[in-house]
């Protein structure tokens, strides 16, 4: 990796409590919304927010503050969310990180997954800045810039994608929840990298009506937090529904860890945190064992003419490619160009060999209640290293592909996934993956609570 990739040379600063932690205070009187909100807004002011927001609603979220203590029992209490730039907003346009839609007209309506935010009281911070069209697991948006991480002082590193500007804002401080997409990892890959939790939820379980699509069939609508008590209470309101307690403890579990492709080309930071975090989770009782899934080999056959985010996005964007090609970004139009070569036998081939697929790892995957793996295999390398222009198109391309590789199977599984820092302190941000197949959302983050607290003494 580049530069000194293993460690913090300069520790980021302490992360702010998390919405729960919050939200008891407002209940104690020992803050108070409107207070929260200003400290929300100054974070989102200061250099750690620099290129994180497209669109600032500080009035707007003042105002929603205002209200809140009229309204004590909604969740979210009037503390700061972010929207990624791809979710419409009442009387915004919805340019998807991109410069090519400035023609189109603002949305009538909130996204439902926005307008749900609202209903429980979050107060909209702004609009976040992401991958053009979402369509990269970097998080470099030639057009608006690139956020850093916020985990490292230092050096300016890639915040992960395509939900960039949402980690930076929950990481950071200035918002609570980040709300983004996840097709190929949009969610967990930035999570991992930035220090926070990311959980992506089975895709029906929360509408997408209302985000300009990537892939229909991939995406999910979810969010970022800094806790997995946090994740619960985001994903009921997402959701609308209660997710169902699991209180068996830790050593009733059988957690299994995938050695095929997840553990390949690790780095060191990755491996290290990997392997210690395997040990915290056997010392509190957990029982973990190691597993082969063949069928992870058959992947790279199944999407071999392309896969669903090519067909599905070239479906979309075709006619806006041949008027308005030239303002994309070319990295991006590389990507979605791929689908134009696809033809309908190809695609209804994909359908059914993905049901096939996911039967088989179902399967598989049934004797245990979780799945471990490294959330993607590298930590975060710089921004220099991948930004915009020809040169650089190799080493991105290669970045793009490793932080894909491991979150992008569980998508294709239409299952649920999420991503816990499980790093030391003084190393950059490592993500530990647990996951499984479509609508064990539940117990997962039953698990994913005793796991987190499994790993609090890292």
């Amino acid at each position: 990796m580049r530069g000194p990739a293993s460690s913090l040379s300069t520790a980021p600063p302490t992360m702010r409590p998390d919405l729960h932690a919050t939200r008891l205070a407002l209940m104690a009187g020992t803050t108070d919304a409107r207070t929260e909100m200003e400290h929300s807004i100054a974070i989102a002011e200061s250099k750690a927010c620099d290129l994180v927001f497209l669109k600032t609603m500080f009035d707007e979220a003042r105002r929603a503050a205002a209200d809140a203590p009229a309204k004590p029992d909604r969740p979210l209490a009037g503390l700061a969310v972010s929207i990624k730039d791809l979710f419409d907003v009442a009387g915004q346009p919805t340019p998807a990180g991109s410069v090519v839609l400035g023609h189109v007209p603002p949305a009538r309506e909130d996204a439902p997954a926005v307008a749900r935010l609202r209903a429980a009281g979050g107060a909209l911070l702004g609009r976040t800045n992401m991958s053009e069209f979402a369509f990269s697991g970097v998080g470099v948006n030639p057009h608006f810039g690139t956020p850093a991480n916020s985990a490292d002082p230092s050096t300016a590193r890639i915040p992960g994608g395509s939900s960039s500007g949402a980690a930076v804002s929950v990481a950071s401080g200035a918002a609570f929840v980040g709300l983004g997409s996840d097709t190929g990892g949009s969610i967990r890959i930035p999570a991992a990298l930035n220090g926070i939790v990311g959980f992506k939820s089975t895709a029906r379980l929360v509408p997408t009506e209302g985000a300009l699509p990537l892939s229909t069939t991939l995406d999910t609508a979810c969010a970022m937090t800094r806790s997995v008590r946090d994740a619960i209470t985001v994903h009921e309101v997402l959701a609308g529904r209660q997710v169902s307690p699991d209180a068996r403890p830790l050593a009733e579990r059988r957690l299994a860890v995938v050695q095929d492709v997840f553990q390949d080309s690790l780095d060191p930071t990755v491996a290290r945190a990997f392997e210690r975090s395997l040990g915290q989770l056997r010392a509190a009782g957990a029982r973990i064992e190691e597993i082969r899934l063949p069928a992870l080999g058959e992947l790279a056959s199944i999407n071999a003419t392309g896969g669903f985010s090519a067909a599905e996005s070239y479906a979309w964007h075709r006619l806006l490619l041949e008027r308005s090609g030239a303002g994309y970004d070319p990295r991006v139009a590389l990507r979605i160009l791929k689908g134009a070569a696809m033809k309908a036998h190809d695609y209804i081939d994909l359908l059914h060999a993905r049901r096939a697929w996911i039967a088989s790892m179902e399967s598989a995957m049934a004797p245990f209640d979780a799945l471990l793996s490294p959330t993607v295999p590298i930590t975060a390398p710089s921004i220099a290293s991948v930004a915009p222009g020809a040169e650089r198109d190799d080493e991105f391309f290669r970045i793009n592909g490793l932080l894909l590789r491991n979150p992008s199977v569980v998508n294709m599984l239409d299952g649920c996934a999420i991503s816990l820092p499980c790093h030391a302190a003084g190393e950059l941000p490592v993500g530990l993956m647990l996951w499984h197949a479509a609508l064990h959302d539940d117990a997962l983050l039953a698990l994913a609570l005793q796991c987190e607290e499994a790993l609090s003494s890292r």
